[in-house]
């Protein structure tokens, strides 16, 4: 029995410039992953930081809420932990 699946996320083909920032930014944040478990900081963060920023790019041009609320709220804190790494790398 086959069942047509209708996929809720838009086609390459359609859209291949979102195709293209998805995937680069899931890359990023796998190498951030592994950044983070070998504790190479901030590098992780800026990586993660990267991340987030596509996906949120890619969540506005679909119109998923979900998606903008957590990496808007993931970048916000990414840039806090910006602001936290170089002032105390100033003192």
């Amino acid at each position: 029995m086959v069942h047509d699946i209708e996929k809720s996320t838009p086609l390459k083909e359609h859209h291949q410039l979102v195709w293209y920032v998805k995937w680069a930014s899931s890359i990023c944040i796998v190498f951030a992953m592994i950044a983070t478990t070998n504790n190479l900081y901030p590098y992780n963060m800026i990586l993660q930081f990267a991340g987030c920023l596509g996906w949120l790019w890619v969540s506005i041009m679909w119109n998923d809420r979900s998606l903008i609320v957590v990496n808007a709220v993931a970048c916000a804190i990414f840039i806090n932990g910006f602001v936290m790494y170089f002032k105390e790398a100033g003192q």
